[in-house]
């Protein structure tokens, strides 16, 4: 019996080990050519979306756990759009190998930020870019409409970023309505766009605003809400409709919810 009850607690545990290991699941990566080589555009879940580029690795909001992120190579750069909790996670920030990385931030993040990171951060405010590794980070206003100050997300506290990454423009989001900064965007190449009620836009003005600056290639993303998941094949017909020229690009950002 003594051997039987052994036995029974090595198991026990082994299991939380093996479990710790184990990937969780993720969409398939897309290249995009640009004139430095192959742009990687690897989904994570919801706001998260991994960038690799002329050997660089940059995690856009790391969320969802360390696993999410498992076989990826660590980050150079490490982009936070906000403070809310699905943006800024330390738990999975301590998961992962972000030792030698750069984190660009608002200030609102950095003030949130754990102490043992602070060497690392380099604070960009709406407005300001940084020239970094080959490449350029523009930060840019992301907040609701109308503008209230107990707004989920209010102007000047987050960004969205303009990246340029070899002759390529990719504006990500972070959460935001259809603004007019958003709107006014010129020669977006790649586009990751939130689409989440109440939280931020619902998916026509989505479409609007996508409809108004013409990337090349959109992604809807950060589309999980209060009553699941938006309906992203509608953000496409909308889109579609009224511009063909959109390649809008339909990945599953919520695979672990399948």
């Amino acid at each position: 019996m003594k051997l039987i009850l052994l036995a029974a607690a090595l198991a026990a545990s082994v299991v939380p080990a093996q479990a710790q290991t184990v990937a969780a699941p993720r969409a398939a990566a897309d290249q995009i050519a640009t004139k430095k080589g192959p742009l990687t555009v690897q989904p994570i879940t919801h706001g998260s979306v991994v960038l690799t580029w002329n050997g660089k690795t940059i995690y856009v909001d790391p969320y969802g756990g360390a696993a999410a992120y498992a076989g990826l190579a660590a980050p150079d750069v490490i982009l936070i759009t906000d403070i809310h909790g699905d943006h800024l996670d330390p738990t999975t920030l301590a998961g992962l190998s972000v030792s030698k990385a750069l984190m660009v931030v608002p200030k609102a993040v950095a003030d949130k930020l754990p102490a043992e990171y602070k060497a690392q951060v380099r604070i960009l405010n709406n407005g300001q870019r940084l020239d970094t590794l080959g490449m350029s980070v523009s930060a840019i206003p992301m907040y609701n409409l109308p503008e209230a100050a107990d707004a989920p997300h209010t102007k000047g506290r987050g960004n969205g970023y303009v990246l340029l990454l070899g002759g390529k423009n990719v504006y990500l989001s972070g959460d935001t309505e259809d603004i007019p900064e958003m709107r006014a965007l010129k020669a977006v190449d790649v586009a990751f766009v939130c689409m989440n009620l109440p939280y931020t836009m619902d998916v026509p003005q989505a479409a609007q605003g996508v409809l108004a600056f013409k990337p090349g290639i959109v992604y809807p993303y950060h589309y999980r809400g209060q009553n699941g998941l938006s309906d992203v094949e509608a953000f496409k017909k909308t889109v579609n409709a009224a511009n063909k020229k959109i390649d809008v690009r339909l990945r599953n950002w919520y695979p672990a919810a399948q």
